[in-house]
């Protein structure tokens, strides 16, 4: 039996041999290697928003569960004959992600029933305590992309455990928020989602600032039309648009269980905005220090330029008096939660 292996083996190299006439070594490194953290919902819909978009043919991921990861990646070489020669790799072992330029975090624990907001922050901290130096270990050169929630905090926390630059360090932050924004003031318009100009500042979440005085259509400002827009004075009652955005995961969660699609779409932009260094502005989680007269080192979002490097700018929006003062209710509240933090 083993003889009959070792020939067909041996057939199988002179097969090879016939086929091929060697010119030089294949190289492995394609330059858009991404790492994506975590095979959750969230996670699979990155890499396969990723991979269907040709955002990157080299894609590594890595996760605990051994089977799940296992069967993930087996399932999406199967449509390798889909795809644009997309190499995928998996493994419980962070050496699978050495030299990629983005490593995506999605892994996280979920919010227990009764629990604190604190809490929940020290566990998530704790997870990232041990993925952050690894990807730094094998990556040191990476850009980190943070998706697990409290975003805004877990975003600080990645930064204060890897030792990068804060320009390399970015939080999917409202960038999402901003899409739902811009798709139900499409709605409530009638015309393409892209066409509506508007951004979601701040903390991703409950106390996410909606930018009113720059929200605009082909350059025309709805502030100039409607004074009171997004007041609670507003007639035309502009400001539930917000408040479905910040319902709408809640109400997406309630309906299927998870959000995974938008994120998913997210974060694959933000990965194409850096590896292509499109220079494009989304609105991610940065470090906030020294903007809008914050004073604390807090992560936030605001409009960013993407590029190779990471963060090339900060966009330095006018805010009205209310969007600032929002924006620092925000930054206070993150800066007492993360002085909570045990590292």
């Amino acid at each position: 039996m083993a003889e009959s292996n070792g020939n067909s083996q041996n057939g199988k190299m002179a097969t090879i041999e016939k086929l091929f006439q060697p010119v030089q070594e294949k190289l492995d490194d394609t330059g858009n290697k991404v790492t994506v953290v975590g095979v959750g919902q969230v996670g699979m819909a990155a890499v396969f928003s990723m991979i269907t978009q040709g955002v990157t043919n080299n894609i590594a991921m890595v996760d605990v569960m051994a089977d799940k990861l296992k069967g993930e990646l087996m399932d999406l070489q199967h449509g390798s004959a889909f795809m644009r020669n997309v190499k995928i790799q998996a493994s419980t072992d962070y050496s699978i992600s050495a030299g990629s330029k983005i490593c995506v975090v999605t892994a996280g624990v979920r919010q227990r029933e009764g629990e604190s907001r604190l809490d929940l922050v020290q566990r998530n901290t704790d997870v990232l305590k041990i993925i952050i130096p690894q990807l730094v270990k094998h990556s040191p050169d990476t850009i980190l992309i943070i998706a697990s929630n409290p975003v805004d905090i877990l975003t600080y926390v990645s930064w204060k455990l890897s030792g990068l630059p804060k320009h390399r360090v970015i939080g999917s932050g409202t960038n999402l928020d901003s899409a739902r924004f811009r798709y139900l003031l499409s709605e409530k318009l009638g015309i393409a989602t892209t066409s509506c100009h508007g951004y979601i500042i701040g903390e991703h979440g409950d106390s996410s600032v909606p930018v009113w005085s720059g929200v605009n259509i082909a350059g025309v400002r709805l502030s100039d039309l409607n004074q009171k827009i997004g007041s609670d004075s507003d007639p035309e009652n502009w400001k539930e648009t917000h408040t479905m955005v910040v319902k709408s995961a809640y109400e997406v969660i309630k309906l299927k269980g998870y959000t995974s699609w938008a994120i998913g779409l997210s974060l694959s932009q933000l990965a194409r905005a850096i590896l292509s260094n499109a220079n494009s502005v989304h609105a991610v989680s940065t470090y906030l220090k020294g903007e809008h007269d914050i004073n604390d080192e807090v992560f936030l979002s605001l409009p960013c330029v993407l590029g190779r490097s990471g963060v090339c700018d900060v966009i330095r929006q006018p805010l009205t008096q209310t969007e600032r003062s929002q924006l620092h209710q925000s930054a206070d509240l993150m800066a007492k939660v993360q002085a909570g933090i045990k590292f």
